[in-house]
Parts: C-alpha cells; structure tokens; sequence
C-alpha cells in the first residue's frame, strides 16, 4: 500500500506553519506568517491590524511642545515654540506646501530675535537645531532629546556655537531653511518624526542643510533615518551626525557633495549577527 503523505507542521490545530518562521527573529518584518487555509492566521492578522492602527495614531498625535522644550531645556539649551503656515493638523496633511512655511506669528518672532542679536553684535551660529513633528509626533516626543543629549556628549560639539532650539508644530523638512535663515546659522538640522510604518510608528529622521535659506532642495540635504532604539540608536546616530556637522563646516556643503565616511555604519552592521553567515 502507498505510503500516507506526512501532514505539514502547525503551529495550532488549525494554523500551517511556515517553514521561514525561524528566520523571524532576525527582523521586524512579516515573514513566516503562516496560513489558515488559504487566509492569515487571525492572530497575525490582528497583529497587523494593531500595526496599522498604530501607524494611523502616530499621524494624528498631537506634539507636547511643554514637555519636549522642558526635556531641551534641562540640557542647558533654550528653546522657542515655532508654528508652520498649517494652522491645524488636517490642512497640514493636505496642504503639504504649507507645513514648509513658517507661520506669520512666528516669522515675526524669529526677525525681531535677529534684529536684537544683531544690534548686540551677535556672532552667526554654526547649527540651528530645529525639531518639527512631521508625520511622527511620537517620534519626536521620544527621541528628540535623548539624541541631542548623545549630540552634545560628542568631543565635536565642544567647538560648536548652536541657536535657540526651535520645536515647530506642523513643520515639515523644509521648514527648517527659514528658521536657520533667520537665526544666522550656518547649518539647519531638523529633526523630525517620518512617515510611519507598521513595524515602526515613532521612527526619527535628521536633515542637514548648509546655508539653510528658502528655496534650498534635497539634493542639497544629507539624511540619516529610523534613529530609535530598535534602528539607528541614539549613540550611533549622534556620532555620524557629529561627523557630517563638522565636516559640513569644513568644506562648507551638504548634499550630493557630502558623503558619510565615518565608518560608524559599517561598524554597527559587521558587529550585528547575519542569518545567512551563522550566528557571531
């Protein structure tokens, strides 16, 4: 008599299992799901639906500008609470032009703070610090400060002059040209919450921009992404970023022209285990 076929694995007495779910530990993506028929197993279909949920909150969260300037502050920096041109969080999601301007209210302020600088005879800064919400409030809610904290700790920042830290609600990348503009720096970085994703809703993105003026485009930007504990954590992100600032203000570009040989992510990833070469 023939042999009966062997019933496949499962991880229930419903559920099939799939034969890369063993490689799951290794990454936040949705591999080896398995299946229920022809269909999900509900429990990774209610997984994905909380990561969607999640990512959907993330967009609409509003930012505690309070508490954000409060943590700034108690790193010695002083802060100002900037607004774009989106006066509320839906015209900021559909007017995506107007989260790149500054609001009138606020571009008063940031000009009558030059005018008194410079009756002072204030010395132009060399970084202008500005943290927008962007998609991600939650991001920026929970790593804006401990990065700047590992900024500062860097041997690099000792040699840096930095503006009033500006916290801008319903800011978008582009709004920090303005806002380093008008606080005479020669580098704007802006700090803000990315796109959300389903496996991570509070991802944190930077851009620098040499001689931020209105105008400027990405090609003239450089980008380091998803810094948060589970990606690029806050001392790796802090020690690239202190390399790309200082030789920004040496070469005097950002952009194309400025490529980030540190080694500092080559280092982070030969250190990290590889599933295809076996466990380190």
């Amino acid at each position: 008599m023939p042999r009966e076929p062997k019933p496949p694995a499962t991880t229930s007495s419903s559920v099939i299992d799939n034969p890369w779910r063993a490689l799951r530990r290794h990454t936040p993506a949705r591999i080896g799901l398995g299946r229920a028929g022809v269909s999900l197993p509900t429990a990774a279909q209610l997984d994905f639906q909380l990561a969607h949920a999640q990512a959907r909150d993330a967009v609409h969260r509003p930012l505690d500008v309070a508490a954000l300037r409060g943590e700034i502050e108690a790193l010695g920096l002083p802060t100002l609470a900037l607004h774009s041109a989106a006066s509320t969080r839906p015209i900021y999601l559909q007017r995506p032009d107007l989260g790149r301007q500054l609001g009138a209210a606020s571009r008063e302020q940031l000009e009558a703070l030059r005018s008194r600088r410079q009756a002072q005879g204030g010395a132009p800064h060399d970084i202008a610090i500005v943290i927008a919400d962007g998609l991600s409030a939650l991001a920026v809610q929970r790593h804006a400060a401990p990065l700047i904290a590992a900024l500062r700790a860097e041997p690099a920042a000792a040699r840096w002059s930095i503006a009033p830290v500006a916290v801008v609600e319903q800011g978008r990348v582009a709004v920090g040209d303005g806002i380093g503009e008008l606080l005479d720096a020669r580098i704007a970085v802006v700090l803000i919450g990315e796109r959300p994703g389903l496996s991570s809703p509070d991802s944190l993105g930077i851009y620098l921009t040499w001689a931020p003026r209105i105008g400027r485009h990405d090609a003239e930007r450089n980008c380091l992404s998803n810094v948060r504990p589970e990606g690029l954590g806050y001392a790796q992100a802090a020690a690239r970023l202190a390399y790309l600032l200082d030789e920004a203000l040496r070469r005097g570009l950002t952009g194309v022209g400025l490529k980030d040989e540190s080694g500092a992510a080559g280092e982070a990833i030969a250190a990290q285990p590889n599933f295809l070469l076996g466990e380190r």
